[in-house]
């Protein structure tokens, strides 16, 4: 009894261990989703979303925090030419107070924060006067998560920058393919692919699977083992076939390259189905074509409804594979109104300018949600079909 305890304990204990190493990247990027720009790269890296608050000015404004002073120093605002008014903060040493051109506004120890106003656009620096340095004890520090960084980030998605997301600048004229683009045209794509490919899946690998598990014709098993030897067979390779004939039908730049592959069968599927038609009592069918039922109607009205778990199976599969796919709408979209979730990410990492870490982390946390959701909803029957599939009644 002891030795089952210790057991037990040992197999949770290492379950247990697992989820947090696999749960973690998920964990970090919600936090960092919820941070700003400033402390998503911070080091050491932090577990929650702070803000800062301190007097500039008698004004309490939130702030960040620039830099720690290491030696005396002074705070200096310009006082003429184009950068009149202007907040600088210099060595003690290098201060002359007989320079005209810059006002002594404070003096600072060692050790006393350089901290910058927070402004609506989240950049890390604003104007010149909104800059001061304090000691650390004059900074208060609270959690906060910053929800308003979703629909910055679905915006950014469709090519708006932040400052067009603010409305601090005018927002520009996009190109005329471009004009209607945003996440919810990325997620019709993306919806469009997954549910046709779906349907694709599901009704081609089933007639497939049938044919081999439950049909008698000459050549079955060789048939079978030719179908399993494609599997040996990567993507890589028949890249550039597949994408010359997908050229001639004239379908680059369409999402047709994406699902009608589906209706074609796939050699994991047809086995995953094929295993599970073998489980199910051959006397059921052949008490169906006692009372007059064809192959067809078998098929369709016996078979498939007790095959309900390994078609769910086989429709998460793909339903995961086509959501998260990146290779595929890369080789053949061309036009960014037709892109799905995984490009748009992919080239709102790469457009101009630094990346945008608490916005991409955002907009990749809502691309994961759907999937999370859709697996805790259907991990009951994806658990039944594998466990069933290939069990002898």
């Amino acid at each position: 009894m002891k030795r089952s305890i210790t057991a037990r304990f040992i197999v949770y204990a290492c379950l247990g261990f697992g989820a947090i190493v696999f749960g973690f990247p998920l964990v970090w990027m919600v936090i960092t989703s919820l941070m700003p720009i400033e402390q998503t790269m911070s080091y050491p890296p932090r577990l929650l979303p702070l803000a800062y608050t301190t007097q500039i000015d008698g004004r309490e404004v939130e702030v960040t925090r620039d830099s720690q002073l290491r030696e005396p120093s002074v705070l200096v605002e310009i006082a003429s030419g184009m950068r009149a008014g202007e907040r600088l903060v210099l060595p003690a040493a290098k201060y002359d107070p007989a320079d005209a051109t810059l006002r002594l506004v404070k003096h600072a120890e060692p050790g006393w924060w350089v901290v910058t106003e927070r402004s609506s656009t989240d950049k890390t620096l604003t104007a010149g006067r909104a800059r001061d340095v304090v000691p650390a004890d004059a900074i208060e520090e609270h959690v906060r998560f910053r929800w308003e960084n979703y629909p910055k980030a679905l915006a950014a998605m469709g090519g708006r920058s932040v400052e067009e997301i603010e409305g601090t600048v005018a927002r520009r004229t996009p190109a005329a393919e471009d004009a209607d683009v945003s996440f919810f045209t990325f997620l019709a794509n993306t919806v469009i692919v997954c549910v046709l490919g779906v349907i694709g899946t599901v009704l081609s690998n089933a007639m497939v699977a049938y044919g081999f598990a439950r049909l008698k014709w000459r050549g079955r098993d060789a048939f079978f083992a030719l179908t399993m030897a494609t599997m040996m067979i990567p993507f890589p390779v028949l890249m550039v076939p597949l994408y010359g004939v997908f050229k001639h039908l004239g379908w680059i730049g369409t999402l047709l390259p994406l699902w009608v592959p589906a209706f074609f069968g796939s050699a994991f599927n047809i086995f995953l189905m094929r295993q599970f038609f073998r489980s199910i009592p051959e006397e059921l069918s052949e008490a169906a074509r006692i009372d007059g039922c064809s192959e067809w109607r078998i098929f369709w009205r016996i078979i498939l409804p007790l095959s309900r778990p390994v078609l769910a199976v086989a429709a998460l599969f793909h339903f995961l594979y086509a959501w998260n796919d990146f290779l595929g709408p890369l080789l053949y979209l061309t036009r960014r109104h037709t892109f799905t979730l995984a490009l748009a990410l992919q080239s709102y990492q790469t457009q101009a300018g630094g990346v945008q870490w608490h916005f991409l982390m955002a907009a990749s946390a809502v691309t994961v949600v759907p999937i999370v959701v859709l697996f805790f909803f259907a991990q009951k029957t994806f658990i039944q079909g594998i466990a069933t599939t290939g069990s002898k009644s």
